[in-house]
């Protein structure tokens, strides 16, 4: 069967490489991601205070690459060394390396896809809005020979529960972490290593991403994220509270105290971390011409995310 039209949802790194792949076998396809670019999981936050800029990866804070396509990618994006060679950053934020991926794709940014309608070879998208007021009617993409999810797994299976139930129920064992995460930009240096990685308690990782190349290495920017098991226990706590207590955490690290802070910010990402993957390349139905791809589906690396998105793009090109 071959598809002529296909809609992707997500244009993280899955959603993008599933997205190329398809496009250099002729294929064309248009993107929908609720973010107001490209990204996903590898994204930046900015902010300005008082004529000082700030800028945080509150994402993936590096990428690897094993395979050489993923990492000519990484070399054609400009991508550097840190804190070490065989850890890629993106320059001057790692939200560069997948909006230059996306060059030339047809993206609808800023559209959450909220449910799928339609039938097989007819398949519709119903989208809303980030700045949507409650209850508005969504509107509708379509048709499209085909659909390919590539966000995380359990936003995968709500959106798969109606046309495709099968595939949603496939997705049932595959697990994800949640990150709770704490930006913060203070005046004075903070006397610690430019990376940690703890192995236990509250903090499973933070970073001065102001020391990251590219940066303005004048500021003093802190990501601060949550362990996997510390994000989960406090997911659903006030956000002040959950983020208060991380930096007490942050702060017993520095010494016991820090400076107040310029700037201070926190994202929760409910689906962070891959903890047990789905075991196979891609997910796909060529009868319905439904799939779904993303890191989740072979182990928690962004290369990880690449690989599966290509293999869903081959799958459905029939290579």
């Amino acid at each position: 069967m071959s598809f002529r039209s296909v809609a992707i949802v997500g244009a993280g790194l899955a959603g993008l490489a599933c997205a190329k792949s398809l496009d250099a076998r002729g294929v064309p396809a248009r993107l929908f991601d609720k973010g107001r670019a490209a990204g996903g999981r590898m994204a930046t936050r900015r902010a300005e205070v008082d004529g000082a800029s700030f800028v945080f990866d509150h994402g993936a804070q590096y990428l690897t690459a094993r395979g050489p396509v993923f990492r000519a990618a990484l070399d054609a994006s400009g991508a550097r060394g840190w804190p070490s060679e065989d850890r890629r950053v993106g320059v001057p934020r790692m939200s560069a390396i997948p909006r230059l991926l996306a060059q030339g794709m047809a993206l609808e940014a800023g559209r959450e896809v909220v449910e799928i309608v339609g039938t097989a070879k007819a398949w519709r998208l119903r989208h809303v809005g980030r700045r949507a007021r409650p209850g508005a009617s969504p509107q509708e993409d379509g048709p499209f020979d085909a659909v390919l999810l590539a966000v995380p797994a359990p936003q995968a299976r709500v959106l798969l529960a109606g046309p495709a139930p099968h595939l949603g129920a496939v997705l049932e064992n595959v697990t994800m972490a949640p990150c709770c995460t704490r930006m913060a930009a203070f005046p004075t240096r903070i006397p610690l290593p430019d990376s940690i990685r703890l192995p236990g308690g509250p903090i499973g990782w933070a970073a001065r991403d102001s020391s990251k190349p590219g940066r303005d290495h004048d500021t003093e920017c802190w990501v601060v994220q949550a362990s996997p098991a510390w994000s989960r226990e406090h997911l659903e706590l006030d956000p002040e509270a959950a983020t208060a207590a991380l930096m007490q955490a942050f702060a017993a690290l520095a010494g016991g105290s820090l400076p107040e802070p310029l700037f201070a910010d926190a994202h929760r990402w409910r689906y962070s971390l891959v903890e047990t993957p789905l075991g196979a390349p891609c997910l796909w139905d060529p009868v319905l011409g439904l799939g779904a791809a993303g890191d989740w589906c072979i182990a928690a690396r962004a290369e990880a995310a690449v690989d599966s998105g290509a293999a869903l793009a081959k799958v459905v090109a029939g290579v």
